[in-house]
């Protein structure tokens, strides 16, 4: 299952970055569609232009996982999750065949929606395989959003180097991983242990939207929420807008060290020493589920955002300083990588917790992972966008900081009602 989930991913992110380089230079690449449909070339791509795309992306997600997740409790995980490399494989055709923005949108509403349909029924099975035991639960909360977040920054790192050497030819590499995907999912997942949903009461009815609008009205899960939503739309502005002005650039701001001068290459290096010290955060704070309370965790996390904005801001206006200077600014940023990376697991062991008390509908519940995710990320992309039109890479810190202190209000108020979540309570320190 989570092999799935790394290898699902890995074909997200490298689709997602491919795309940032193919819209950096889309006039450059006539495509096979274009020409057959008489499609006019590439448009140039703005900021917000972009944050519009990768936003579509996440809007998909947003609202097709609460739907895949309901399907999955009746349908079974095992089928639903082979849903997602079907819809991957037919958006990244469609995006190696043109250079229509309106297209390109549409292959990012499907690679949303590939998304949308595995990931509830993976958490649904987590929280079922987990149930009762909390060190159980912190460690397969870690490894799920471990095998996710590597996956998609093992993609990042490749599609750096796939793009250096064969350009638009990415995406047909990329269609054989979805290939990959499906194989894993079909004939690498046991059925027989896809037995949950099959355990409703007789005769109860199987697709009622009116008793998911109750479970959802009623449950705890929405004090999470606000956090959550924000500490996503941070991430979201660390990684596809982040990444975009990186490679492209702006010559508005000089001044600024991190607009543009890096190649593809030297992007996909950066990401995998940021995402080595991500994945060690993971693991270790996936440890601390016993000892800590789970808001105790996300707020370190919030205090690690801190962090990289601090050290991000003073590294954007280093020009000037001897190379061993930056190196020392470069240590808050990799500290606060480290802290942030707690957040996630903590967050999905919350909603894990919900789940307990419905334990018939835990993908339905497990897909609002999905959909906070969706939220932040379309958040971050929409106000990366918007600020880095403004103030270059200075704008996307600023709106980090700003996202980030939207965070810790309802975190506090998450805190005074932790106990109603269940068994997550912390046993000792916190």
């Amino acid at each position: 299952m989570l092999i799935g989930t790394f290898t699902l991913r890995l074909s997200t992110g490298v689709t997602g970055f491919a795309l940032i380089y193919y819209l950096g230079a889309l006039g450059d690449h006539p495509r096979l569609l274009d020409q057959l449909l008489h499609f006019g070339r590439g448009e140039h791509v703005g900021d917000i232009t972009f944050g519009l795309i990768a936003a579509l992306f996440y809007v998909s997600e947003l609202v097709l996982s609460p739907a895949f997740g309901i399907v999955s409790d009746r349908l079974g995980h095992y089928r639903v999750m082979q849903f997602g490399p079907v819809f991957g494989l037919l958006a990244v055709l469609l995006t190696w065949a043109t250079t229509s923005l309106p297209v390109i949108g549409f292959t990012r509403l499907l690679e949303g929606s590939a998304t949308a349909s595995s990931v509830p029924s993976i958490l649904g099975f987590i929280a079922v395989a987990t149930a009762g035991n909390e060190l159980l639960r912190g460690r397969a909360s870690a490894r799920f959003e471990a095998a996710t977040l590597t996956g998609l920054l093992a993609g990042y790192v490749v599609a750096g180097f796939l793009w250096h050497f064969i350009g638009p030819e990415t995406f047909l590499v990329n269609a054989a991983l979805y290939l990959v995907s499906f194989g894993i999912y079909r004939y690498g997942v046991d059925p027989r242990e896809d037995a949950p949903h099959h355990e409703r009461a007789v005769g109860e009815p199987r697709f009622d939207l009116g008793r998911y609008r109750r479970i959802l009205g009623g449950s705890h899960v929405w004090l999470l929420a606000p956090t959550w939503i924000a500490l996503n739309a941070v991430l979201g502005l660390y990684t596809n807008q982040t990444v975009f002005q990186l490679f492209r650039g702006d010559p508005r701001f000089p001044d600024q060290l991190l607009m543009g001068g890096l190649d593809s290459v030297q992007i996909s290096l950066g990401l995998i020493a940021g995402g080595v010290v991500f994945f060690a955060g993971l693991l270790y704070w996936g440890n601390r589920f016993k000892n800590l309370r789970r808001t105790t965790i996300i707020l370190y996390g919030v205090g690690g955002g801190l962090l990289i904005v601090v050290g991000a801001a003073a590294l954007n206006h280093s020009n000037g300083l001897p190379d061993v200077a930056r190196l020392v600014l470069v240590l808050p940023v990799i500290v606060g990588v480290f802290v942030l990376a707690g957040a996630t697991p903590a967050a999905i062991g919350l909603l894990a917790d919900v789940t307990e008390a419905y334990p018939e509908d835990r993908g339905a519940i497990m897909g609002l992972y999905s959909v906070f995710l969706g939220l932040g990320q379309i958040a971050g992309s929409l106000l990366g966008g918007l600020a880095a039109s403004v103030l270059g890479f200075d704008g996307i810190l600023a709106g980090s900081l700003i996202l980030l202190f939207v965070a810790v209000g309802p975190l506090m108020l998450l805190r005074q009602h932790e106990h109603v979540f269940g068994p997550g309570q912390a046993t000792s320190f916190g």
